[in-house]
């Protein structure tokens, strides 16, 4: 059993003008957030990586387990074998397991079965979350899991997109093959995958509109 071990919280208190300022940016800037499906083959240095990683590793997480995993791939030969797989499984989701309802639901989006981006993009990151782990030689559950690495994904994609760099939140149902692939442990399921890279020349994304303010927010 861990034991409480406080220290000093020491961030500093903006004053309303900066803090307005930081604000205002910060919202502009994420309201030009778009899911990119066209990138560019450029390099990303290596350094907008790290730093967005660490930024989602300070996510918060139920009682500070932090049961997330983020796999960073880079090699090409892996990316084709994510994409053969993936698109496996799209061809079989928009064939044979898709409801109608929910074709007609993605049909504004574009997307099919067709993953160019999982090997246009210079970077891959899967993303596991950790149902639990051995400690001690026993197995110890995790809680608020996918809660925590929702949040540490949110970060995560807050902070590439800040770097300038465009990312897509794929989803491939089912998605078991990343952990043969990707060599994880038996403790990891996979939770996402997200290209990362610069916006293509001739990038386009879907018409679509963002529910305003009053449609998704309550004071009461």
């Amino acid at each position: 059993m861990g034991v409480y071990v406080p220290e000093p919280y020491l961030a500093r208190r903006l004053d309303d003008a900066e803090a307005l300022d930081r604000s205002r940016a910060h919202l502009e800037a994420m309201r030009q957030r778009r899911s990119i499906r066209s990138f560019a083959p450029d390099p990303v240095p290596w350094e907008l990586i790290e730093n967005a990683l660490r930024v989602a590793g300070s996510a918060p997480s139920g009682a500070n387990q932090q049961p997330w995993t983020f796999v960073v791939v880079l090699d090409q030969e892996r990316k084709r074998q994510i994409r053969r797989a993936a698109e496996h499984e799209e061809e079989l989701l928009y064939r044979e397991r898709a409801s109608s309802e929910y074709l007609g639901a993605i049909e504004p989006i574009g997307t099919n079965a067709s993953k160019p981006h999982l090997t246009d993009a210079p970077c891959l990151i899967a993303v596991f979350e950790q149902a639990w782990r051995w400690e001690d030689g026993e197995k110890r559950k995790h809680y608020y899991v996918r809660e925590s690495v929702g949040i540490a994904v949110g970060m995560l994609l807050t902070a590439l997109h800040l770097s300038g760099l465009a990312t897509l939140t794929h989803a491939p149902s089912p998605m078991g093959f990343l952990r043969e692939l990707l060599d994880r442990p038996e403790n990891e399921r996979p939770f996402l995958l997200i290209p990362v890279g610069y916006p293509a020349p001739d990038a386009e994304v879907p018409a679509l509109r963002r529910k305003d303010l009053d449609e998704i927010a309550v004071i009461v």
